[in-house]
């Protein structure tokens, strides 16, 4: 195989960071998450599950744009569906029929949606799930668990809070999941002044001991809007989502990423006695009912009705979740990597080992990964377009780069053998 390299990537990214913050519009694409000068940092183009540098170099994507391409990149179907109504406009001055036609089908596969609003990004609904909660109940604390965005009311509970006052962080608290202690204990800290509760269904571990029908119990018993984020779970876990095959039916519930197949939707959905509050807060943008997205969306949730899509990326999901464990087992890798998460939506954890940090070993694996052809971050993300090929090529990187890896540790070269810039920590959620 011949050694990446990854020029191409460098001389743009000197031009990027001229008129680019970070040269990247999103932290989790950018160079403090793949190591810069011995991973890629552009992409020029993609077609199923397979990328393009700017260099040339091929991966398969494990990334898949954060999980937001869930069928494959350019699939026809999705692909003719835009064209089609690119052909008669994108964005109009009145409603377009397709607002309604997708509030639908999410409505006939959510269990608590009853009424839908669409938004652009993830953050878009959150933020607009936590102003209907308190115009409901007019309370203003939240118990948060999970990532929820970068809006004020949730990014100041975290260690990225620069710039958001400290009367707005005063407001959000975090819980632990699967810890109903944590959540009980701020219920009594904040009586009665809890307006609701968000937090991501799953997303290392599964619910224990009926951990999500407590957290509803205790929203219920102190009139809190029980939330669930939902961006990643929600058309990937199930076709309702978390909520539908965990049995727990929430308030509202906030959707985006995958529904679309990377064109840029959200939706904030749930009960009609909340969801008509939308009348009088004000959540309004000119691009919400932007059709080339409603368009993908309606192909994506349609497609997922007709064919096997989630029933496939579950069954790749669980081989490389047998193989992979495997293959830790087989060389004897525990000490420092382990995997947990739904098997669509499958998490390998790196921990410090031998006098070397989490991020380091990140770094070296992420390396050699890139060098085996594989585009990888934090887990494997799944969509339509991996194959059992895919999987077993993955099975093989790992075999090749975990070896590596132990003996790094064992020599304690690290410098010698990583050769670009170690990741840096942007905040730790899960």
């Amino acid at each position: 195989m011949n050694k990446k390299t990854f020029q191409q990537s460098l001389t743009f990214l000197n031009r990027a960071e001229k008129s680019i913050p970070l040269g990247s519009q999103t932290f989790s694409k950018s160079k403090v998450a793949f190591p810069k000068g011995v991973t890629p940092l552009f992409i020029n183009q993609g077609k199923g599950c397979q990328v393009w540098d700017l260099d040339g170099n091929q991966f398969t994507d494990y990334v898949s744009g954060l999980l937001a391409v869930s069928i494959g990149y350019c699939d026809n179907d999705i692909d003719q569906a835009v064209i089609e109504q690119l052909k008669s406009g994108v964005s109009f001055s009145l409603p377009h029929q397709l607002e309604t036609e997708v509030a639908e089908l999410i409505i006939d596969s959510v269990p608590c949606a009853e009424m839908v609003r669409f938004g652009k990004n993830g953050t878009d609904a959150t933020s607009a799930a936590i102003r209907l909660a308190r115009a409901y109940n007019h309370k203003e604390h939240i118990a948060v668990c999970g990532y929820h965005g970068w809006q004020d009311w949730y990014i100041g509970s975290t260690t990225r809070d620069l710039g958001v006052p400290q009367s707005t962080k005063a407001l959000t608290h975090k819980f632990e999941y699967n810890n109903i202690a944590s959540l009980t204990a701020i219920f009594e800290q904040f009586p009665d002044q809890i307006s609701a509760v968000m937090l991501e269904p799953m997303n290392i571990a599964y619910p224990e001991k009926d951990f999500l029908e407590q957290v509803k119990t205790l929203c219920q018993q102190h009139n809190a809007v029980l939330i669930f984020d939902e961006t990643i779970t929600g058309f990937r876990f199930s076709i309702g989502g978390a909520q539908q095959l965990f049995g727990v039916t929430p308030d509202l519930a906030t959707f985006g990423k995958g529904m679309a197949n990377g064109y840029p939707i959200s939706a904030v959905v749930g009960k009609r006695e909340i969801m008509t509050l939308m009348e009088d807060i004000f959540f309004s943008g000119t691009f919400a009912g932007e059709t080339l997205s409603l368009a993908a969306s309606k192909a994506v949730l349609t497609k997922m009705k007709n064919e096997k899509v989630l029933s496939h990326i579950h069954a790749m999901g669980e081989l490389l979740h047998t193989q992979l464990q495997a293959t830790i087992d087989q060389y004897q890798a525990h000490k420092w990597l382990s995997i947990s998460g739904h098997p669509s939506w499958l998490f390998f954890m790196i921990k410090s080992c031998g006098g070397y940090s989490d991020l380091q070993l990140k770094s070296y694996f992420i390396q050699e990964m890139i060098q085996q052809g594989i585009l990888i971050n934090a887990s494997h993300n799944l969509s339509y377009a991996h194959k059992e090929k895919d999987i077993q090529l993955l099975v093989s990187a790992y075999k090749h780069v975990i070896p590596l890896v132990n003996d790094m540790i064992k020599q304690q070269d690290f410098d010698q053998r990583f050769h670009g810039e170690v990741l840096q920590p942007v905040f730790k959620v899960r």
